[in-house]
């Protein structure tokens, strides 16, 4: 793989409430990944003004916030959120389809008003901290694999670009979906990294093999002794499949 298409497809997970911290890795991290990951422990503690504060260092933004409410809720929260410009931003599948659809709605109207280019938004299909006992517990009785393809055909229907998900569930949701729905894929653990509190991991290299398009990794980078060079290890390691 190109080393810029290797790159590009790495959005660092900034999960930190500091500010500082995270502009810090943002300032670090800048041409070795395709973009940054914000989430709520980080807009908690610093809300929009934040956010336009990393958007500085030219990085495109995930904005990681799983909007999940009713359908008039979210489409607001949508329009409120676009000027900030975010290139990717997620909703709660569960949240169900008059949410998605208005979601898509308010996203495409807000962007032609404020004449920006409209985020993808992706459904979170099943969390990577969840287990098969986990989602049965929520009264979800079906396996992982198949409540992440019903989410995924949900949000597909209802407008959205694609969906988060597992590894093990991205060659089913591409064979599902096609070749144009975005895939974006948390609990990346390269293997010579901790597996922390995700229960559904996989490394960078398998994951894009598989089919992904956005592999989200946060700690193998933002916890090592040397962000930088953890950041080009990776794209190293994708570049060489």
């Amino acid at each position: 793989m190109k080393s810029r298409a290797a790159k590009a497809a790495i959005y660092c997970a900034l999960d930190t409430g500091d500010l500082a911290v995270a502009k810090g890795l943002a300032d670090k991290l800048q041409g070795l990944v395709g973009g940054i990951k914000l989430g709520l422990e980080f807009f908690a503690a610093n809300g929009p003004g934040g956010v336009v504060e990393l958007g500085a260092f030219g990085l495109p933004i995930f904005l990681d916030l799983k909007l999940c409410d009713i359908p008039h809720t979210v489409a607001r929260a949508i329009k409120s959120l676009l000027p900030l410009k975010p290139a990717i931003l997620t909703l709660h599948g569960a949240g169900g389809e008059p949410m998605l659809r208005a979601a898509a709605e308010a996203a495409g109207l807000g962007a032609d008003e404020l004449d920006i280019p409209r985020p993808k938004l992706v459904a979170v299909t099943v969390l990577t901290s969840m287990s098969e006992d986990d989602l049965q517990n929520t009264g979800v009785n079906l396996p992982i694999c198949d409540q992440a393809r019903r989410i995924a055909s949900l949000a597909q229907g209802c407008g959205l670009d694609g969906a988060v998900c597992g590894a093990s569930e991205v060659a089913a949701l591409r064979i599902q979906c096609g070749p144009d729905f975005m895939l974006v894929v948390p609990g990346i653990r390269p293997a010579w990294a901790d597996a922390d509190d995700q229960k559904r991991v996989t490394t960078p290299a398998e994951a894009l093999e598989l089919g992904a398009d956005v592999l989200v990794i946060g700690r193998p980078i933002t916890t090592a002794a040397d962000p930088q060079d953890a950041a080009k290890r990776i794209a190293a390691e994708l570049e060489a499949t």
